[in-house]
């Protein structure tokens, strides 16, 4: 088995309560390398097209990858790979917390979970004795997701839902620890399946190739983390809540259900505001990483998990809602009913609008832009599905088909838009339109080259903006499938980038000069013998196969290929591929007549991919990427 992998699936049966142990494939692990990657393959291979997202036969699949287990930083990820319910095309979601480290402990790289249990259930999965206990958990059915990790204890490691995974919310999502595989509905094919948690142990190390090489390089990339402007200072002082200025600045902070980008009220919910007035105890972070972007806050006289970027953002400003107290509560309340802030967010912003038209009546006051009353209880009515919060629990896609609204419903592919609004960045709306899994930025993050970084690229011309999300998906797929946190990115840009006055001439010039690299952007990230940053030396050092940034660009076509393949076979098409008419056709910016050119953008990018003007694979493509074989 190739150094970093346990080399061993664990594949459970619910219906019959059946376990058995397979051998990890090494020519999948080879051209996929492990997490979502591996994950798909298996998604693809091992079900019929057409499937009940929340029947039987969908599988739920955990997958580590071969860093998981190591001390690299940012480590700690596991993925999770279904049919989304959301969406009915591919999900997928990944996770911090310690459950990866448990996984990989127990010797195990992949759960495939399929079937149904006839009551609830929870499994104990002993690694060292290779034994699988399936365990009632009536006891545990309807508890919150923090409660039922504190019955399971410390000693092992978890990943649990909440009711609001039980009840089969599409927006649920599966929690380890404070952190949760949030989009796409993980949480509700895990509920679907009355499975509670998954607990796992054992006493494996993580064999590598070159021991000695990873050390020492590991040691050299913390002293680069520590350093950098974002990984080690900003991200280190404010969290990710320090975007909210940011994107505030630049108008693309989602406001009042995605029909503004600014909010007059954006610094009391910003990371600086948390800094200094509400932070309490310790700034977290998880396993092996020296970010420490988690930050304490109070929630009715306990110290909990505060909320992250998006959530500031979805259930902050885009309700109109500036109080950094209120956003703290329903993200904890969130975290514990097991379900997604991102679509949460959206979809209560969506409802308020649909409130305010007159298309939803006897919301009992609970839905108005800027008022907090009745969020909180409806946030609970979502997760038990009760009343109007039945429809909620739906997502913004369905209860447009119901309700009306589809103009102004912030989904793609039925996935709620994350917090960057496109139109003030375009090769985000390029990437959001065509990201596999519906309206997410981790499957790229483009804005962040564009319009959120230190170097922004004109977000709102079109050089290179059909470039731009190839690239930064195919990374994503990539990283995603070791497992790695986005956020280790963010260190490709440089110090001295950073350190540039923006308005410096050699700044101006650098940025025009990357807007204007099309040609050379790309062949750069085509050759296999491209520089090698700390994913790729990570990689070789464990496995003992050399990576280069082209491989992995090479390994993430191929995700995203068979991505797209799997949505082709289950209905969705390239007319998928769109944004909100809001998004496309009401401007933000005083110079602008319309919104996101999409129609002018998405041509080119399904050249550069290598697609067919429908959106398709070709042949060649699909042969070239090893995508069918």
């Amino acid at each position: 088995m190739i150094n970093g992998y346990a080399g061993r699936i664990l594949e459970i049966d619910l219906t019959t309560e059946r376990v058995e142990w397979k051998p990890l494939d090494e020519d999948i692990a080879r051209l996929y390398i492990g997490g979502k990657g591996y994950g798909t393959r298996l998604l693809y291979d091992r079900t019929e097209a057409g499937i009940d997202p929340l029947g039987p036969d969908n599988l739920l699949i955990f997958a580590t990858g071969p860093l998981n287990g190591s001390v690299a930083p940012q480590s700690n990820r596991f993925a999770v790979v279904c049919k989304s319910p959301l969406t009915g095309g591919i999900g997928n979601a990944t996770c911090g917390g310690s459950f990866a480290l448990g996984l990989k402990k127990a010797g195990v790289d992949v759960v495939v979970v399929r079937g149904r249990a006839k009551r609830p259930l929870r499994l104990e999965i002993d690694g060292d004795a290779s034994e699988v206990n399936f365990v009632d958990a009536t006891d545990l059915w309807g508890k919150g997701t923090y409660e039922t990790q504190a019955i399971l204890g410390k000693k092992r490691y978890h990943a649990v839902i909440g009711p609001a995974g039980e009840n089969q919310v599409l927006y649920a999502g599966i929690v380890s620890n404070e952190r949760i595989a949030g989009r796409t509905g993980v949480g509700a094919v895990m509920g679907s399946k009355q499975l509670k948690a998954v607990s796992v142990w054992g006493s494996r190390k993580l064999d590598m190739e070159d021991p000695d090489k990873f050390k020492a390089y590991t040691k050299e990339v913390r002293r680069i983390f520590k350093d950098h402007p974002v990984l080690g200072e900003s991200m280190k002082r404010f969290g990710t809540g320090g975007i909210v200025n940011t994107t505030n600045a630049r108008n693309i902070l989602p406001t009042r259900n995605f029909k503004y980008g600014h909010f007059d009220g954006a610094m009391k919910i910003s990371g600086e505001w948390i800094e200094d007035h509400e932070l309490k105890g310790v700034k977290t972070s998880c396993i092996h990483c020296p970010v420490t972007c988690g930050r304490d806050v109070e929630v009715d006289g306990k110290v909990v998990k505060g909320p992250e970027y998006e959530t500031l953002a979805l259930l902050g400003s885009n309700l109109e809602i500036g109080d950094i107290k209120k956003v703290s509560e329903w993200n904890y309340l969130a975290d514990d009913l097991g379900m997604d802030t991102i679509s949460l967010g959206a979809t209560l912003g969506f409802a308020m609008e649909l409130v305010e038209t007159g298309a939803i009546q006897n919301a009992d006051g609970a839905l108005r832009f800027g008022d907090p009353a009745g969020i909180s209880e409806m946030i609970r009515d979502i997760a038990h599905r009760r009343g109007l919060g039945n429809e909620l629990a739906n997502g913004t896609r369905r209860m447009s088909e119901k309700f009306g609204g589809a103009a102004f419903a912030p989904h793609v592919k039925g996935l709620e838009l994350s917090a960057y609004d496109p139109r003030g960045s375009f090769a985000q709306g390029v990437e959001y339109a065509t990201t596999n899994r519906g309206g997410c930025h981790v499957q790229g993050a483009s804005m962040y080259l564009e319009s959120t970084g230190p170097l922004t690229i004109n977000p709102q011309n079109l050089k290179l903006k059909a470039d731009l999300p190839i690239v930064q998906q195919n990374l994503a797929c990539a990283i995603n499938s070791m497992v790695l946190c986005i956020f280790t990115t963010y260190g490709i840009v440089p110090k001295a980038i950073h350190a540039m006055n923006p308005n410096s001439w050699q700044h101006k010039a650098l940025s025009l000069a990357l807007e204007n690299s099309g040609p050379v952007f790309r062949w750069a990230q085509s050759i296999k013998g491209s520089p090698m940053l700390w994913f790729e030396k990570w990689l070789t050092y464990i496995t003992g196969q050399k990576f280069s940034s082209g491989h992995l660009q090479e390994i993430g076509g191929r995700i995203f290929n068979l991505e797209r393949m799997y949505n082709l076979r289950e209905g969705l098409t390239g007319a998928d591929d769109t944004l909100p008419d809001r998004i496309l056709y009401e401007p933000t910016f005083e110079h602008m007549k319309s919104g996101h050119p999409l129609d002018q953008l998405l041509p080119l990018y399904y050249k550069k991919r290598g697609w067919d003007a429908q959106g398709i694979p070709t042949a060649r493509t699909l042969e070239r990427l090893k995508v069918l074989h």
